[in-house]
Parts: structure tokens; C-alpha cells; sequence
């Protein structure tokens, strides 16, 4: 019995340690969302998650090597939309250009890939709660 209570406390605090991140996460992802004047291409913070994803150009977002420029690129955000009825499904945005890789301060790379990193780990959050919901379903 002892080993069963264990189990469910330890999945608990798990679960609430998600929580508490995720919820962290997006008060800094909203910060970042205005420090990189991602306002100008849309307006309201909640409108970014109806993008499909969010990418980069010019910089690595692979774990091992994170953050690594690509010479002769140019850093951009990239949003994907996704539109089953038009002709081309899939369209990139772009919701910010910064110039040449190079060319951008360090720092500056930095915030836009940790934006990138945020957004991700907050899409996931969403698209596992819309599993879970479907899932639902099958229990009716």
C-alpha cells in the first residue's frame, strides 16, 4: 500500500512541477513576445498558438548544438500557418528579421532562440491536452 501512495505523490509533484513551469514559462514567453516586438505581426500573444509552429532561421535549435550561427544566413522568425482549403497548405511568415547572424548580438540570438525554445515547450503542453481530449471521446 505504502509503495502505491509513493507512486501517486511522486506523480503528483511531478505533475505540479509541470504546472508551475508551464506556467512560468509563459509569463517569460509573453515578456519575450514584447521584447522582440512580435506585437507588430500579431497583435494579441494568444494568436501565436494558432500558428502550426514556430521556427528560426540562421541559428541551430538541435540540443547538441544549440545556438550555433549559420555563416552567410539571416536570423528570422518563422511562423508556419496551415490552410487545408488553399492551394499551397502550408505558408511561412515572418514575425521577426534581425539581419545577418553575424551581424546580431549575441545576446539578442539568445533571447530570440530561448523564445523559440518557450513556444515549443508550450505547444507541446497544448497539443498533449488536445490528445488527451480526443482520447476522451473513445471513453463516451
Amino acid at each position: 500500500m505504502s509503495s502505491a501512495l509513493d507512486r501517486l505523490k511522486n506523480l503528483t509533484n511531478k505533475i505540479s512541477s509541470y504546472e508551475m513551469a508551464r506556467k512560468e514559462n509563459l509569463k517569460i514567453l509573453k515578456e519575450l513576445y514584447l521584447e522582440l516586438n512580435l506585437e507588430k505581426k500579431v497583435e494579441e500573444f494568444s494568436s501565436l498558438f494558432e500558428f502550426k509552429a514556430i521556427n528560426l532561421s540562421g541559428a541551430s535549435l538541435v540540443q547538441k548544438t544549440l545556438g550555433e550561427i549559420k555563416e552567410g544566413k539571416y536570423l528570422q522568425i518563422l511562423a508556419i500557418s496551415y490552410d487545408k482549403k488553399a492551394v499551397v497548405k502550408s505558408k511561412n511568415i515572418s514575425l521577426a528579421y534581425f539581419g545577418r547572424v553575424e551581424n546580431v548580438d549575441i545576446e539578442l540570438k539568445n533571447r530570440v532562440i530561448e523564445f523559440i525554445i518557450r513556444y515549443r515547450f508550450e505547444k507541446s503542453f497544448m497539443t498533449l491536452e488536445h490528445y488527451h481530449d480526443m482520447l476522451g471521446d473513445f471513453k463516451k
